[in-house]
């Protein structure tokens, strides 16, 4: 009986294994309460500095080494208990289920030796950024993914993967970085207007507005900011506060500092029109932004913080000229950067070649499509919406690199 076990077990793996060096564990993460499904749980082994995360619909697969099925991973998302699980233990597309853990404020206020305000947290976590943040050079691989919207219609679409070489948090210059492999890349017919200015790089922006490294935004107080605790969430087994921050008419954010480090875990900003005002000058030409949203989420490594997952979200108004009233078209672009490995040991060691040029875009310098890379690539999974999207792209397509 002890013998036909062990080949159950055996085939099972060797099922879930592709060429027996990869294990594939797949999954959706739900609410125990609400049974709705939470995007952008965190599914990753702490002590490899390795994950993914859930997609809108909850859901994820992630691919380990098979000499790794002894190791532990961690689900975790803010506000809720995490759970950590063998990886010999999960069950192919198995639903798991997290409890909501918010604690009681009051009780964690008055339990402390000096209540702080929520402004006093702010620049306690400003303050400890230097104790928090690596200073020595790391190395972050992750997945991009640039999807552009105009006038309600998707036109383009870029998912690749790169690798950043940082020389620490306080670097001030954008990251060294290693194009690795380009999976998608459709442009369909956007409007004329596009034609006169190259479009951006979307690692640049999506690289350029990073809070902690270029010491702006709301984790540094100024004049016209208020600050207020909300709760007090669980995250990792630990206490995070939840403060809103506001900056009338144009600015809220919400900010998660843990409680005991005083380390950003995640830092949200937006930036919105008021009254038909902007908050923004237009530039030369015609852009004028309407709406900006940013998102960056922190993981601990080694007693230290890296970057999880970044995202920046626009719309713009596109003026017939500087001084017009009249929009030709409206866009709404969204760049989005999921980390899958960080590497701070060794890094000198660690293969990389710096190969991205920020001045020319990522599909004329992307290489020839590599299909055995994205086969354990740990990029987030596809929802039925955004699978939609990308087939309704790549039959409209009309100048693209050769892909998939």
């Amino acid at each position: 009986m002890k013998n036909i076990s062990c080949i159950v077990l055996f085939l099972f793996f060797s099922f879930l294994s592709n060429a027996q060096d990869f294990i594939s564990i797949s999954g959706k993460v739900i609410d125990n309460n609400t049974k709705e499904p939470l995007p952008f749980a965190s599914i990753f082994i702490k002590e490899k500095a390795i994950g993914t995360t859930t997609n809108k619909d909850g859901s994820f697969i992630f691919h380990v080494s098979s000499d790794m099925n002894t190791q532990f991973v961690t689900i975790s998302m803010l506000g809720y208990k995490s759970i950590r699980k063998q990886v010999t233990q999960f069950k192919k597309n198995e639903n798991i289920y997290l409890d909501q853990s918010i604690a009681q404020l009051d009780e964690v206020i008055l339990n402390s030796d000096k209540p702080l305000t929520a402004k006093q947290i702010v620049k306690k976590a400003y303050k400890a950024i230097d104790r928090n943040y690596p200073t020595e050079p790391y190395i972050l691989e992750g997945f991009i993914r640039d999807l552009q919207n105009e006038d309600g219609n998707y036109v383009e679409l870029l998912e690749c993967a790169a690798k950043f070489y940082y020389k620490d948090y306080k670097d001030n210059y954008s990251p060294q970085v290693e194009l690795q492999e380009v999976r998608r890349s459709y442009i369909t017919q956007n409007h004329p207007w596009n034609n006169d200015f190259e479009r951006k790089n979307s690692i640049v922006d999506l690289t350029e507005d990073d809070f902690i490294r270029y010491d702006y935004g709301p984790i540094k107080v100024r004049k016209g900011w208020s600050y207020e605790i909300e709760n007090i969430l669980t995250f990792t087994d630990k206490l995070v506060y939840k403060i809103i921050a506001t900056n009338p008419p144009f600015q809220k954010a919400t900010l998660y500092i843990d409680t005991e480090s005083f380390a950003f875990i995640r830092i949200e900003l937006t930036r919105f029109r008021s009254k038909k005002r902007y908050y923004k000058r237009r530039l030369s030409n015609g852009q004028q932004e309407a709406s900006y949203n940013i998102v960056f989420e922190y993981q601990e490594h080694n007693n230290k913080m890296y970057l999880k997952y970044l995202k920046e979200e626009d719309t713009w108004h596109i003026f017939e000229s500087l001084g017009s009233d009249h929009i030709l078209f409206k866009k709404h672009p969204k760049k989005e950067l999921f980390i899958s490995k960080v590497i701070s040991e060794n890094v000198s060691q660690y293969p990389f070649n710096q190969n991205l040029s920020i001045n020319k875009s990522i599909e004329s310098q992307a290489p020839p499509y590599n299909s055995e890379f994205w086969k354990h690539y740990n990029a987030p999974s596809l929802t039925n919406e955004e699978s939609k999207i990308v087939e309704e792209l790549k039959k409209a397509q009309i100048k693209v690199l050769p892909r998939e």
